[in-house]
């Protein structure tokens, strides 16, 4: 595994644990069955872009951010990358150009269930025309093994579970890990001078509020102050700096006053802003 591919796996592995879903219900509301998923979010295979755009979608979180890292760990894998460095050598320019290597499927198998029903229903009538010239590659055809999914149980349908805390007994802990974040309102978004990007998030259900920080470097932290109780977070590492860093939950009313400060590690100027829980 590349460690461009590394670092997505760990953003998707990020965004699913926000949405709260199980494997099964991650398979119910998108195109790609539970196998599949497994093998993304474990890194094992390269997911399709538009399983990327689903959970962006799912997580409520815009898709820039993983697509570009779904681009750069396409480019790896499929050796576009290896390729366009090999073309600026003069030994590549003066040589015939080699063929690509083989880019991973897009799982054509692992589209919505109609599309397979149409196939069979098409292979059938093609079979029927052209009995003498296609019958032994329709029978073929008919033989092929269908996609192993059948319809979805009422089990994989199931809703995301609820909060884990609420209220007092979430004070002080992960929105990820007390799936507090899989539907919170965006109380403030803020862009700093150094680059990074921050939020301030509250969740009805828990009745706690958040921040969270990307585009960061090692060494960045954050604080957010609310009712005397400061939450605060930080850069470790080069992991940390690929995805989203959360500070720990405080309690909070709508109205209350939140102070969220960021400061960069590399002696950049303090920024703070308030907002409003909502």
């Amino acid at each position: 595994m590349t460690p461009e591919q590394t670092r997505l796996a760990a953003a998707l592995r990020e965004l699913r644990a926000r949405t709260g879903l199980s494997l099964a219900a991650l398979a119910a509301k998108t195109a790609f069955s539970k196998s599949s998923w497994e093998r993304y979010l474990n890194g094992r295979t390269l997911p399709p872009r538009t399983a990327v755009q689903e959970l962006c979608r799912l997580a409520g979180e815009p898709d820039g951010r993983c697509l570009a890292l779904w681009e750069i760990a396409e480019s790896e894998w499929s050796g576009r990358a290896t390729e366009a460095g090999r073309a600026d050598t003069p030994e590549q320019a003066s040589s015939p150009a080699a063929d690509p290597l083989p880019r991973p499927p897009e799982a054509p198998a692992e589209t919505a269930q109609g599309g397979g029903h149409r196939g069979a229903v098409t292979v059938a009538v093609l079979a029927s025309v052209c009995a003498v010239a296609l019958g032994g590659v329709a029978v073929a055809l008919l033989l092929l093994p269908r996609h192993s999914d059948g319809p979805r149980t009422a089990a994989a349908t199931a809703s995301a579970p609820g909060p884990h805390c609420r209220a007092s007994s979430c004070e002080g802990k992960s929105p990820i890990d007390m799936y507090c974040a899989a539907t919170p309102d965006t109380v403030a978004t803020h862009h700093t001078a150094a680059g990074a990007w921050l939020e301030v998030r509250y969740s009805k259900e828990c009745g706690t509020s958040w921040a969270r920080m990307w585009g960061t470097r090692v060494g960045d932290r954050l604080e957010l102050t609310a009712g005397g109780r400061d939450r605060r977070a930080e850069v470790e590492n080069a992991v940390d700096a690929d995805n989203f860093v959360y500070t720990p939950m405080t309690v909070t009313r709508p109205g209350t006053v939140l102070r969220t400060c960021f400061r960069p590690a590399e002696g950049g100027k303090e920024e703070c802003f308030d907002s409003v829980s909502r």
